[in-house]
């Protein structure tokens, strides 16, 4: 088989919120979360400097905080937020429920130590 689907509603939820998706698709380089924030639900404080993963959250539903290393981020439906692996990051949910997908996968760095992402393979 060359793909491999789930529906993340069939995801055990942990936290009563985040549905981890990289077991059930069996990912290697990528981890994937749904996030469904009940009113007023926060996530733990964490940050991801022993793995070295950035991620994008995307808000797909509702309106959310994320709180980057003190600093409140207001989220509206259709913001992503890139957030580097060693930045301490918190979903705060306001008055409405919210979702978020959150993608994390090891930061990319060429052999010379350059940070740039290598774009080849992408179509635009």
């Amino acid at each position: 088989m060359t793909y491999r689907k789930v529906n993340y509603e069939e995801v055990e939820e942990v936290s009563s919120a985040m549905h981890f998706l990289s077991d059930p698709l069996e990912t290697e380089q990528v981890g994937v979360t749904v996030a469904r924030c009940d009113p007023g639900w926060n996530s733990k404080p964490h940050d991801h400097t022993d793995n070295g993963h950035e991620e994008v959250y995307v808000l797909i539903e509702g309106a959310a905080t994320v709180v980057v290393d003190d600093d409140p981020v207001a989220m509206e439906t259709g913001d992503a937020l890139w957030l580097p692996p060693e930045s301490t990051r918190q979903i705060r949910n306001g008055d409405r429920e919210s979702a978020f997908v959150l993608v994390s996968a090891p930061s990319i760095a060429d052999e010379d130590g350059d940070e740039e992402w290598s774009l080849s393979g992408f179509a635009g």
